[in-house]
């Protein structure tokens, strides 16, 4: 279940409309709990380590699933992507050619993964898995992208992301609150949570600290930084627009790098943009005298468009990112990441 992002998700407590949802929130929590343990989980051959997240919305799955296969490819590792390949019309399991192939097809986030490792968009996880098992790419180990609260593969390692600026919301069960299933079902799951601090707000502290307090396992911080040099955004005059699960995270990374955001332009998860929504960022910019400036995700879905749309993404600057942890957190995740492998061996 996808919904659209209500800003009183994110409320300190939960507000009237809320609490008129929560049984609703309660039953979706007892189901999505009841198909995880009564569903037959597939074993791969290859270690499975999957990035998740406890809520639905972006936290920074797609940064740690590159960053994770950069570190180990390092360390001689043959890593392989599962994504569900969300916003694409395949079903698969589908290699994705991030050369040819397009986000209407197989999701943005599965052409930003492709660049990261070998990538496959399967609806249904076991039958990526052993799609992956059967070649042709020589693999060492699955990276599965999203699926915490999926019971169709048995993990190796279960990582979730957390939003620092956002936190868990309100704490209850969509469509009542963010959480995919109750937390302490979730927490369960998982080996390893990762916070995507962002700009390092205080509230990013806060959550990094009640996180800790609050889950046995390591914790450990993070943070989206650009992946070349950023200099041409100090000072600069922008108009800003992103279609990603938080917008504002982006849009507060500008500002963090000096740029000056004349307008900031927000839009649906995963959104397609039409002619009409590329005419406005156009004529935005031309009357702020503004640069255009969007995240690397809302780019590639504009790859192949006409008219206006291809206007607009010649007309935009894209920002790269990459995901940031301090060494000993780094070395921290490569370690449970091998133990994973290790064990799976064994």
């Amino acid at each position: 279940m996808r919904l659209d992002e209500p800003s009183w998700w994110y409320a300190q407590a939960p507000c009237r409309l809320a609490k008129v949802l929560q049984p609703l929130g309660a039953l979706y929590g007892r189901a999505a709990v009841a198909r995880y343990v009564r569903a037959r989980s597939y074993r791969s051959r290859l270690p499975v380590i999957c990035v998740g997240n406890f809520t639905a919305g972006g936290t920074g799955k797609t940064p740690l699933a590159i960053h994770l296969c950069g570190r180990l490819k390092a360390l001689g590792h043959q890593p392989a992507i599962l994504t569900r390949g969300y916003g694409g019309r395949l079903w698969g399991p589908s290699w994705v050619n991030p050369s040819s192939d397009m986000a209407l097809d197989v999701g943005d986030e599965a052409l930003l993964l492709a660049r990261a490792g070998p990538t496959l968009v399967a609806r249904d996880r076991r039958l990526g898995a052993q799609a992956i098992e059967a070649g042709p790419n020589p693999v060492t180990v699955i990276v599965l992208d999203d699926g915490l609260q999926n019971p169709a593969l048995v993990k190796d390692l279960a990582i979730a992301v957390v939003d620092g600026s956002r936190g868990l919301g309100n704490g209850l069960v969509i469509p009542a609150g963010p959480l995919r299933a109750p937390l302490d079902f979730q927490l369960e799951l998982t080996d390893a949570v990762v916070v995507n601090e962002g700009a390092a707000t205080d509230a990013a502290g806060s959550v990094t600290e009640w996180l800790r307090r609050t889950f046995a396992g390591p914790v450990l911080r993070a943070g989206v930084v650009p992946a070349a040099t950023a200099d041409w955004l100090r000072s600069a005059r922008v108009v800003a627009w992103a279609g990603i699960g938080a917008p504002q995270r982006f849009f507060a990374t500008l500002r963090a790098l000096g740029a000056e955001l004349a307008e900031a332009v927000a839009f649906r998860d995963h959104q397609r943009l039409g002619e009409e929504d590329a005419r406005r960022l156009l004529d935005l910019a031309r009357c702020h005298g503004a640069r255009l400036v969007t995240t690397e995700k809302d780019m590639v879905r504009l790859a192949g468009a006409a008219g206006a749309c291809a206007a607009l993404a010649r007309a935009t600057s894209a920002l790269p990112v990459r995901l940031s942890l301090e060494e000993a957190d780094a070395e921290r995740l490569l370690s449970l990441s091998l133990a994973a492998l290790e064990a799976q061996r064994g």
